[in-house]
């Protein structure tokens, strides 16, 4: 059931760009603030606890919904309620439009434009005179904050693991927001003791799709490569964007992909997007299907 509904939100995902505001989910935005400013947090477990509770608070109504709608009519309720919150949860915009919107920029020279999405995929705002992380890179770390990592929630939890998934990504997104705009340093001790919370647990979900992502990368692109690029990876603490997680699948992606001009960004990118491609629908789908057909989910 769970590999029907992944199927279906995946395919019909690109028919409805016309709903991807609705994936924001800025209406959640003054909760997660309220949690952010809670100041007298200040040990790490209860600003672990809370930033736990917060999520949970969130999550536990699509959790209720999923349990009522168990075993009510041969499931099809809770068939289309998984193909909805799936649908929900990814994103909050299409990965690979966003590279096409990229390139297309580049191409016209249209700066403001593609430096707006070059932000948006490093989820903030370089520093002046600093250098930007590669957006190449960028898009290989983001297809799992966007897409895999939901995937993966999804197939183990269902809607509820796909929305968890998806809070945890929504706080983190925010605490680094709030951080851009208050010139918090790039180091994860300089953040409230909340938003390091959040940190911490976003980055702990998204370790195991991270690593399995980045074997898919492997497998749908040079072996070799990445392999090198993995065992050549020395991560850098940061408590901005890109974290370990992206480090690696940034590291491994550009490893695994096909040679492009180094200075060629618009040809870089898009490998980066045909990459992601085949990963998710040459690699992981059909494994998912397999485990289906055996039953092992």
């Amino acid at each position: 059931m769970n590999f029907l509904a992944l199927f279906l939100g995946l395919g019909i995902e690109r028919l409805l760009t016309h709903l991807f505001h609705l994936r924001e989910f800025h209406w959640l935005d003054p909760i997660f603030d309220w949690v952010l400013r809670a100041q007298r947090i200040s040990q790490p477990n209860l600003a672990i606890a809370a930033a736990a509770l917060t999520a949970m608070l969130v999550v536990i109504p699509v959790g209720i919904v999923e349990w009522a709608l168990q075993d009510r009519l041969a499931h099809l309720p809770q068939y289309v309620f998984a193909v909805i919150v799936l649908l929900f949860c990814l994103g909050p915009r299409d990965l690979a439009e966003e590279v096409n919107d990229y390139c297309k920029a580049v191409e016209e020279g249209d700066e403001a434009e593609y430096q707006h999405i070059a932000n948006e995929l490093l989820e903030c705002t370089p520093e002046p005179g600093q250098p930007a992380p590669d957006v190449e890179e960028a898009v290989y770390a983001q297809a799992n904050n966007r897409i895999f990592g939901v995937v993966f929630w999804f197939v183990l939890l269902g809607p509820t693991g796909a929305w968890l998934f998806r809070v945890l990504d929504l706080m983190q997104r925010r605490a680094t927001h709030q951080a851009c705009q208050e010139s918090v340093a790039d180091s994860a001790a300089a953040w409230p003791a909340v938003a390091q919370a959040i940190l911490l647990l976003h980055r702990l979900f998204a370790w195991i799709p991270s690593r399995l992502l980045a074997v898919g990368y492997m497998l749908a692109g040079s072996y070799d490569g990445a392999l090198a690029a993995w065992k050549k990876l020395l991560p850098v603490s940061s408590a901005m964007f890109p974290g370990p997680n992206d480090q690696l699948l940034g590291a491994v992606g550009k490893g695994a992909a096909p040679l492009a001009a180094e200075g060629d960004v618009i040809a870089r990118a898009r490998v980066a997007r045909d990459l992601v491609s085949r990963t998710l629908w040459m690699i992981w789908c059909p494994v998912l299907a397999l485990l289906t057909l055996y039953d092992l989910m």
